[in-house]
């Protein structure tokens, strides 16, 4: 399969201080019913529409951070890059259900996004899996002042704020899903102790296609990412990986 051939998506790691601990990270946990990792812990995002294109700019991936915006809306009911009251976001977001354009939208409410709300921090493109492979832009955000996110109860049955070791822990004792992409990013998040360091860390590294291998080490198999990413496990027993 060719990079043209993958699906673009975009997803955001929504970051919010916490005093006195490490940052706390969005996360929704995806219906079962859906045929992509369903029922898994997960950033919000989704694929990147048509649509998204129309609001291009100077930045060269700026289709997948407005759907990462827009995505982030629709699940979540939270506004990144986008300065608007709670009942326009409500207005927005029932109207992005429906199905309405999101630039139009935009346009008649008189916004406009600040893409630079969003950090470029990875780029995921797995291959050879049973189903759709997507093409993925993952970007930090820092949460807005106040932010009090919903889940839609659709793709997503609920949300949560953890700790990157917290999801990684509920995943350790089998009360959450956490899928290989995810992991090896919690992992890396976790050496995180807030969205300054980590958007330090993030512009530290090359954002290039990440694409898991499988690898024989003393006759068991391990699936790898490539290193010097950023990545601070870089390996896991396929035995144990969890893929979608």
């Amino acid at each position: 399969m060719s990079t043209s051939e993958a699906i673009p998506a975009a997803t955001v790691i929504v970051m919010r201080e916490v005093a006195g601990g490490p940052p706390e990270l969005l996360m929704v946990e995806r219906s079962r019913a859906m045929a992509f990792a369903g029922g898994a812990l997960v950033f919000p995002g989704g694929r990147i529409d048509p649509g998204d294109h129309l609001l291009t700019d100077s930045h060269e991936d700026a289709a997948a951070r407005v759907a990462a915006i827009r995505e982030t809306i629709e699940e979540a009911g939270l506004a990144l890059g986008l300065t608007c009251d709670s009942a326009t976001l409500a207005t927005l977001r029932a109207a992005l259900h429906r199905g309405e354009p999101f630039a139009q939208l935009l346009s008649e409410a008189g916004l406009t996004l600040d893409l630079d709300a969003l950090v470029p921090f990875a780029r995921w493109l797995p291959y050879g899996l049973p189903h759709r492979v997507f093409d993925t832009h993952f970007y930090l955000a820092r949460a807005p002042e106040g932010a009090a996110p919903q889940v839609d109860g659709s793709e997503n049955v609920r949300l949560c704020w953890i700790t990157a070791q917290g999801a990684l822990d509920l995943a350790d004792r089998g009360e959450a899903m956490v899928i290989y992409p995810t992991r090896r990013n919690l992992e890396r998040l976790a050496l995180f102790d807030g969205f300054d360091s980590a958007m330090a860390h993030a512009r530290s590294f090359p954002i290039e296609p990440i694409t898991p291998f499988v690898e024989s080490r003393d006759g068991v198999d391990w699936l790898c990412i490539p290193e010097g990413l950023g990545y601070p496990v870089t390996a896991e027993r396929m035995d144990r990986a969890v893929r979608a």
